[in-house]
């Protein structure tokens, strides 16, 4: 049960982002999400929060969890990025 309990969070914070886009493509034609697009945005979302909350859960100092969640915050927004748009030109790279 404590396990369910931690992922909690992470669960409705990935539900929170999601309901951006998702609310965007009512008022605009900009925003063009498709079911595989909310599909891996939160699996994402929610396995970087769910490691975050880890992270938070079993690191002693503070200096610790600082260095370890920036890290992981600067390769989800690389991963994002080049989802979207390719900044790297790899094979997974967006439109």
């Amino acid at each position: 049960m404590a396990n369910l309990q931690r992922l909690r969070y992470p669960f409705l914070i990935t539900i929170g982002v999601l309901l951006l886009p998702l609310i965007s493509m009512q008022f605009s034609e900009e925003v063009q999400w498709t079911l595989s697009d909310f599909l891996i945005a939160g699996v994402l979302i929610f396995s970087v929060s769910s490691i975050i909350s880890y992270i938070l859960s079993i690191s002693k100092t503070k200096k610790t969890k600082i260095v370890w969640i920036t890290l992981l915050v600067i390769l989800f927004i690389l991963l994002w990025a080049e989802l979207a748009v390719g900044i790297f030109n790899s094979p997974i790279a967006g439109d």
